[in-house]
């Protein structure tokens, strides 16, 4: 009769051990998602109605795209072209987003880049500028043509 009692006391010992378990495991589950988790991105600015009716006096030309090796050993697709600044107003950052595609069409990759820099020179009415893109992490399912790229963020200098 007393092994009886000593087994049941046994049982019931890990009943609060699988409490305090428990508790351990929803306490870390709830940490996690409030502190741990990243918060959801920040959207990226728009074009504003001022920057897309003045988006017609910035073009593009001489876009080419290279692929060349990086020192790594992978493939870096560069994309090179001139902006030209055509209207009246000084601009302080033009961003492009370049949209790469598969051969269906469906989007692998949107990639919002600087071609005018908010830290260099303002950029002038009139003057036409060099950019340079380097890619390196384009997937493998891209069909290898020129991406489109849309003005997405333009930037006036007060």
């Amino acid at each position: 009769m007393m092994a009886v009692k000593a087994t049941r006391q046994r049982r019931t010992s890990y009943v609060p051990l699988l409490v305090v378990g428990g508790l351990l495991a929803a306490g870390a589950a709830l940490s996690y998602f409030l502190f741990i988790r990243p918060p959801a991105p920040k959207p990226l600015p728009q074009l504003s109605a001022e920057a897309k009716t003045y988006v017609r006096h910035l073009g593009l030309s001489g876009t080419e795209m290279k692929a060349a090796q990086s020192f790594v050993g992978g493939t870096v697709v560069e994309i090179t072209g001139k902006i030209t600044n055509g209207g009246g107003r000084r601009l302080r950052l033009v961003e492009l987003n370049c949209v790469f595609a598969d051969p269906y069409g469906q989007v692998v990759l949107r990639e919002r880049v600087p071609i005018v820099r908010d830290k260099g020179a303002v950029f002038q009415p009139g003057e036409t500028r060099a950019f340079r893109l380097p890619f390196d992490s384009i997937p493998q399912t891209w069909n290898q043509t020129m991406p489109q790229l849309v003005i997405a963020r333009i930037d006036f200098d007060e």
